[in-house]
């Protein structure tokens, strides 16, 4: 067994433990600081799988919350209509063997079907570059919020109750650490090194023979799975979603997590999807201290600003990312086992 597989099977055996030890103690003692764990946790994969392409592809996509929508509309779907007839579970019921099979089921057709729409937008949009892949990939996402906000049997601008609050710290942080495993194995194999050499010289790759559409379309499609598995576990823990959920602002929420935590760097992004999820909050609690003046306040109490003015001094002062390209932690890292 390789030393990366035997790390997953580790990774997620710990996540089985916490879940099964902690997860009841957490979720009813610190409710509020539970749901912002399992944020993190979808934050991560957002962020994680959406590298691959604006990080490690080299491209520009402005619309990961469409595939995240359809993940979690399908996924609900599929728990509101096919769960009672395949698995005889009604408004949530059922042993934990069972619901654990159905989350299962549920998520894996959300990553599926995302990945087929991720397939048939990227083939023709990823023969483009730059600017004009971001204005497609953004109108896609808007194609897909428009679309739920017409279609009455997915509960339209009402919004659509799900079946099932299955979402546990097992599903979240187990399929983060999935995603991590797959896309940093998938980056450091000989194929996924394709990925590099489209993002580095495109038209060199192009004149040595390289399909560079196919790599990007891989890629494309990979993202899509996570964005879809993401949207499941967000649907079957809110039980309830709304299109406006999956709005422009949401694809750019994810974008500014890949760029503040350094373009091509997985332990940067996942460093900067914690903090991005942690930040507006602590500054929510903040402003009701007796630490901050009253003249003050205001300001914190809408977060918005400052959080997008720490983002902006982020960007001015470290505009490669947090951790840049990794490179840095990956030299502090060596030289920390060395000594």
């Amino acid at each position: 067994m390789s030393r990366s597989l035997l790390n997953l099977m580790l990774a997620l055996v710990a996540c089985v433990f916490i879940s099964f030890f902690g997860e009841n103690f957490i979720a009813s003692k610190f409710a509020y600081y539970y749901d912002i764990l399992i944020s993190i946790g979808v934050n991560i994969i957002l962020a994680t799988s959406l590298n691959l392409v604006n990080g490690y592809t080299g491209q520009f996509s402005l619309g990961h919350a469409g595939f995240m929508a359809i993940g979690a509309y399908a996924s609900a779907s599929w728990s509101n209509h096919l769960d009672p007839l395949i698995f005889g579970i009604v408004a949530g019921s059922g042993n934990p063997v069972v619901t654990n099979v159905a989350m299962f089921v549920s998520t894996l057709f959300a990553g599926i079907f995302a990945a087929i729409a991720g397939f048939a937008v990227g083939v023709p949009s990823l023969r483009l570059k730059g600017d004009y892949l971001a204005i497609v990939t953004l109108g896609f996402g808007e194609i897909i919020r428009v679309a739920i906000l017409n279609l009455d049997f997915l509960g339209a601008s009402r919004g659509l109750s799900v079946t099932g609050t299955y979402t546990n710290l097992f599903w979240t942080y187990g399929s983060v650490v999935l995603c991590i495993y797959v896309v940093v194995s998938l980056v450091h194999s000989t194929y996924g090194r394709g990925f590099l050499t489209v993002r580095d010289d495109e038209v060199a790759a192009e004149a040595m023979g390289i399909n560079t559409t196919k790599y990007k379309v891989v890629a494309f499609v990979v993202a899509s799975f996570f964005a879809g598995v993401a949207g499941a576990l967000y649907a079957h823990f809110k039980a309830f979603v709304t299109p406006e959920g999956f709005n422009f602002f949401r694809s750019v929420d994810v974008v500014v997590i890949v760029i503040l935590g350094g373009m091509g760097s997985t332990i940067g992004v996942v460093f900067a999807a914690v903090l991005l999820t942690i930040l507006p909050e602590a500054l929510r609690a903040l402003a009701h201290t007796q630490f901050v003046p009253t003249a003050y306040q205001g300001l914190l109490e809408n977060r918005l600003i400052l959080y997008s003015l720490l983002l902006i001094i982020l960007m001015l002062t470290r505009p490669q990312g947090l951790f840049g390209d990794g490179a840095a932690f990956k030299k502090w890292l060596g030289r920390s086992r060395a000594d």
